[in-house]
């Protein structure tokens, strides 16, 4: 079994060491043990969980339904009915997601269709729905489904 640093950790996983740190903090990984020289060394067992948490991640899972899935692979009481219920309930949350960006990619093409170019901003239909309530609340009834972040990434045009 071969020890790895932070740094060889971190390459081989293709994450950065911050990452690596958060995701202990996080428990999703186990704390490091240390080598002789105080150097912070992990095992082999510590990649295949940075990979599982880096594609799980890559397939929209949070780090919090990451969590529950490593719990299901280290708790071998537990069937693949239970991974594949919850992969369900992760698959109905992007169809929503999808949904919803659908929508909101109609809504701006309405928006846009309806501009026409027309001329100076002050008559710009496409702000001025903007500004009236929004297009979200207009289209679909508020940006539930958003995150936080995501929510500030659409309030923040051309900040």
């Amino acid at each position: 079994m071969e020890q790895l640093t932070i740094g060889k950790l971190a390459k081989q996983a293709h994450v950065n060491r911050e990452t690596v740190r958060y995701y202990e903090r996080r428990r999703l990984l186990p704390r490091a043990s240390r080598s002789m020289s105080g150097y912070r060394v992990f095992s082999d067992e510590a990649l295949r969980r940075l990979r599982f948490i880096r594609h799980a991640k890559d397939l929209g899972f949070s780090l919090n339904e990451i969590k529950g899935l490593l719990t299901l692979r280290v708790n071998s009481i537990d069937t693949c009915d239970h991974v594949r219920e919850r992969t369900e309930v992760k698959i109905a949350d992007i169809e929503r997601k999808i949904q919803a960006l659908q929508q909101m990619k109609d809504a701006l093409s309405e928006l846009v269709a309806a501009c026409s170019r027309r001329g100076k901003t002050n008559d710009c239909p496409i702000l001025d729905s903007l500004e009236a309530n929004g297009w979200f609340e207009d289209h679909l009834g508020g940006p539930q489904w958003l995150t936080r972040s995501m929510r500030k990434n659409h309030g923040s045009w051309g900040s």
